[in-house]
């Protein structure tokens, strides 16, 4: 028997990690009445959210971010006696469907401790990779007491435009030896990001971190300063011998503060409110047009006369458009 909302919530603000597991995989489901489930829950949920440090890492592959996420939730954990909560989105394969779900062996010092919740999430091919449920999953785990959540996204691409909209800081993790990592960098991605940290910074490659940070302190130099007024900070680490970790996170600790007394806090996260909103909205009439009949029925040829150049795109959306009828409009 599934649990009543009621029930559901109640466990999850008690600190039950099941309920909060549960709660979570509601959000996630496709089927329309989890997600009706999952929109009780959230709303009782609500009154008791939006306390956390919400921190977004994104970062290029290889750049260690499953090691950094680990080293710094254990330093949160055990360091600073805090709870974390890690919502680690996988990539969905576009093939097969399936995602590779490794986070918690990716992460093994944190994954052990009572203090933290992994949550490994399958993309769905939505944007970027970023799940669909996560501005949910960020709510649900500040609901249940966590007091720190750490996005961790699959990579740089579209989808540290989503997660950026659904934190408080974005934390961009780098290699040593900018060069033609630093040319190959989006101009977007650098307009994001509020930390910049080159990991890595061992084994020999100190020199090299060093002259990374340089070269991307005088590449941020060159953007136009932040609204809020904290520009971008770089700065290095070793996640891996747990060097710098503690630094890093102090950073983020700044600029907190500075986004709190300046008010920009509470801005931010009313216009990613608004834009959830928008976002919602723009995926329901999605939705409910491809599932019209008139549409399903013209849908296939006029994707044929598109794909052999005989009609605009322009066009065939057009004609769509005015053959879809929603209900309850006359």
């Amino acid at each position: 028997m599934k649990p009543a909302p009621r029930q559901l919530a109640d466990g999850l603000l008690a600190g039950d990690r099941a309920a909060l597991a549960r709660a979570i995989t509601l959000a996630e489901s496709a089927l329309p009445r989890h997600q009706e489930l999952a929109e009780e829950v959230l709303e009782l949920c609500l009154p008791h959210s939006g306390g956390a440090v919400r921190l977004g890492i994104s970062g290029v592959p290889g750049a260690g971010k499953s090691t950094f996420v680990d080293a710094l939730g254990v330093h949160l954990v055990r360091e600073r006696a805090e709870t974390v909560a890690v919502l680690a989105v996988d990539p969905t394969s576009p093939v097969h469907g399936g995602s590779i779900l490794g986070d918690k062996t990716r992460m093994p010092r944190l994954a052990s401790d009572p203090r933290a919740f992994i949550r490994p999430s399958p993309s769905g091919g939505s944007l970027g990779g970023v799940a669909r449920a996560t501005r949910q999953a960020i709510l649900l785990c500040e609901a249940a007491g966590y007091r720190n959540i750490l996005v961790e996204t699959v990579g740089v691409g579209q989808s540290e435009v989503a997660v950026a909209d659904m934190t408080d800081c974005f934390l961009l993790l780098l290699l040593p030896g900018a060069g033609d990592e630093l040319q190959g960098m989006k101009r977007g991605i650098m307009e994001l990001v509020d930390l910049v940290i080159i990991n890595k910074a061992d084994g020999g490659n100190e020199g090299r971190a060093a002259r990374a940070r340089s070269e991307y302190e005088g590449a941020l130099h060159l953007f136009p300063p932040p609204p809020h007024g904290f520009p971008p900070v770089v700065s290095v680490c070793s996640a891996q011998e747990n060097r710098g970790v503690r630094e890093a996170w102090e950073l983020v600790l700044r600029h907190r503060a500075h986004m709190q007394a300046s008010g920009w806090l509470s801005r931010r996260r009313a216009a990613q409110a608004r834009r959830w909103l928008v976002e919602l909205i723009e995926g329901h009439l999605r939705e409910t047009f491809l599932r019209s009949a008139a549409v399903r029925a013209r849908l296939p040829g006029l994707e044929g006369l598109v794909e052999a150049g005989a009609l605009s795109p322009l066009r065939a959306a057009r004609q769509l458009l005015e053959a879809w009828e929603p209900a309850g409009e006359d």
